[in-house]
């Protein structure tokens, strides 16, 4: 683990949007990472009654210390893959933070989107059919979030990718590697 000069590290993370759009496997993604890095993590599910195509979300906790508590009600980072995730989850960004959202899906229109973060628009959807298909959206979104924070590191992340991802299905290995890249590309 890296010295960071006596400061406490600590990184939350909020996930959201419908059941199925892997969302749970970008926060075990990120919280697999901080943990192969020697941090302690947390990952926190949530699902609607609905399961697939319900309302889902998870909260990640990455910290040099004892994680306290998974909740986070106070992210560095959001990502949000649909608009009434938006809605409900664009306030929990703190000061500084970024909010990630799929903009095939979401529109900041009308949703007075704070001026104290960060937004960064991913036409995940687009992304993900272009590279094979739209079951990597969760993976455009992933690449986007390791480039624009530094929450986990990239090379650790394609690690856990090639490790989580690549050894159940490692047909998909290669598009999921490249849904990644294509993500950490629209970070500028």
């Amino acid at each position: 683990m890296a010295d960071n000069g006596g400061k406490k590290f600590e990184r939350t993370l909020v996930a959201a949007g419908f059941g199925g759009q892997g969302l749970m496997v970008l926060g075990q993604l990120i919280a697999y990472t901080g943990n192969a890095e020697g941090r302690n993590v947390s990952w926190l599910p949530s699902y609607g009654p609905e399961m697939r195509g319900g309302t889902a979300n998870c909260s990640v906790v990455i910290s040099d210390e004892k994680v306290g508590s998974p909740v986070v009600s106070d992210a560095d980072a959001v990502v949000v893959m649909t608009q009434p995730s938006l809605t409900k989850f664009k306030n929990d960004v703190k000061k500084g933070g970024v909010l990630i959202y799929n903009s095939d899906l979401v529109k900041l229109e009308g949703e007075n989107v704070r001026s104290d973060i960060r937004t960064i628009a991913v036409p995940a959807n687009t992304i993900a059919n272009e590279t094979g298909s739209d079951k990597v959206a969760n993976i455009v979104m992933l690449g986007t979030l390791v480039a624009a924070t530094d929450m986990v590191s990239d090379s650790m992340c394609i690690e856990m990718i090639k490790e989580k991802l690549g050894t159940k299905k490692p047909q998909f290995l290669p598009m999921n590697l490249k849904a990644y890249e294509a993500g950490k590309a629209l970070v500028k």
